[in-house]
């Protein structure tokens, strides 16, 4: 991204200066050239997310999960969630095993696990069930 801001400074002092040589008659005609930079840059960014987000959905309806649109959830939630689990960990652990040493750690550790399988169940409503074997014998089963 800061790389692309300073294309776009690069752009700006360019147009600034072409005005300055060129004069206020031209004014209106350099502003609509960067302003039209600026705008298929926006469009590009757009369209790379719409596109993104797209693919993210085919892929949860491809792989037969929840359908996207009833879907409250996206993998960036998921991310912070881990994050923000990770980071609290750190604190939680001190706190814990500095009052009761290991009993407090491991009670720190048990209530983090358990908000995680707690969300990870929330996101995917088969976490809990055992894949049961089918009752058809397979090829390989006589």
């Amino acid at each position: 991204m800061e790389a692309r801001d300073a294309e776009l400074k690069k752009e700006l002092d360019a147009t600034l200066h072409a005005r300055k040589e060129l004069g206020e008659e031209y004014e209106s005609a350099l502003v609509d050239s960067f302003l039209e930079k600026v705008e298929q840059r926006l469009d590009g960014a757009v369209d790379r997310r719409v596109r993104r987000q797209l693919a993210e959905q085919q892929m949860v309806v491809a792989r037969g999960s929840r359908s996207p649109q009833g879907s409250s959830d996206s993998f960036g939630e998921r991310f912070g969630f881990g994050i923000v689990s990770l980071v609290l960990a750190i604190p939680l652990s001190a706190i814990g095993g500095g009052v009761a040493d290991l009993p407090g750690l491991l009670v720190a550790w048990a209530g983090i696990v358990g908000v995680n399988v707690v969300q990870a169940a929330r996101n995917s409503p088969n976490f809990f069930t055992r894949r049961r074997k089918s009752s058809q014998n397979s090829d390989w089963e006589e």
